[in-house]
């Protein structure tokens, strides 16, 4: 798994690609996040349009983040996902939870 992250304002997008899975994946995604967090980073976007696989470690590593951004103060969103991440996350109900975007133009909307 790799994660590219670039900057639109002051949005953070984290391009990331492979499988978040147990192991390397999740450690990454947590690594990365936490590092924006005490940088003091508030606005993250996830863009997992070429994640091609998520686990149940992955999953829980995404509510973690989201969890751990807004107890910063901050918003975390998810950009393009693909079909099979809309699926899982559907499946948990966890679509209710998070704030999904299909372009990154309102993605980076942040009010």
């Amino acid at each position: 798994m790799n994660i590219h992250t670039r900057t639109v304002g002051d949005v953070h997008i984290l391009d990331i690609s492979g499988k978040i899975n147990l192991g390397q994946g999740t450690m990454v995604v947590r690594n990365t996040i936490k590092d924006l967090l005490h940088s003091g980073v508030k606005k993250i976007v996830l863009n997992l349009a070429e994640v091609n696989h998520i686990d149940s470690s992955g999953v829980g590593e995404l509510v973690s983040s989201y969890t751990a951004v807004a107890k910063e103060g901050g918003q975390l969103r998810l950009l393009n996902l693909t079909t099979r991440v809309q699926e899982i996350l559907a499946i948990t109900r966890l679509l209710t939870i998070f704030q999904v975007f299909d372009n990154e133009p309102a993605a980076v909307s942040f009010p």
